[in-house]
């Protein structure tokens, strides 16, 4: 294991209180990345292959972020980080809440699939 993947912390959706939840859907950047992982299969998608308006920097904080409210599981394979959407988990946690994300249209300018 390299430093890099013992450097990802995931956070169970159980042990994710609501409000996190919320602040971690409330951004439309992070919409559009849970909406274009919604729409590939697990492991599929590098960050790095998302069309955000934001800096590399931004793009890993917004990762981060969904990791930290058990939205989005990574993991390093070679020097791409995957990542997949923790739905059925997540939807356990807070049923309904990722329906509501998926269905909302994509804004301008914030990526779509």
């Amino acid at each position: 294991m390299s430093a890099r993947t013992r450097s990802l912390t995931h956070v169970h959706p159980a042990e994710v209180p609501l409000q996190d939840a919320l602040d971690a859907v409330g951004d439309p950047v992070r919409r559009a990345i849970l909406r274009e992982l919604a729409g590939a299969p697990d492991w599929t998608r590098a960050c790095g292959t998302f069309d955000l308006p934001v800096t590399k920097a931004t793009r890993s904080h917004h990762f981060a972020v969904l990791r930290a409210a058990g939205l989005v599981e990574q993991r390093d394979e070679g020097p791409r980080r995957l990542n997949r959407l923790r739905r059925p988990e997540f939807d356990r946690r807070f049923p309904g809440l990722l329906d509501l994300v998926l269905a909302e249209p994509p804004a301008d300018g914030c990526g779509s699939a």
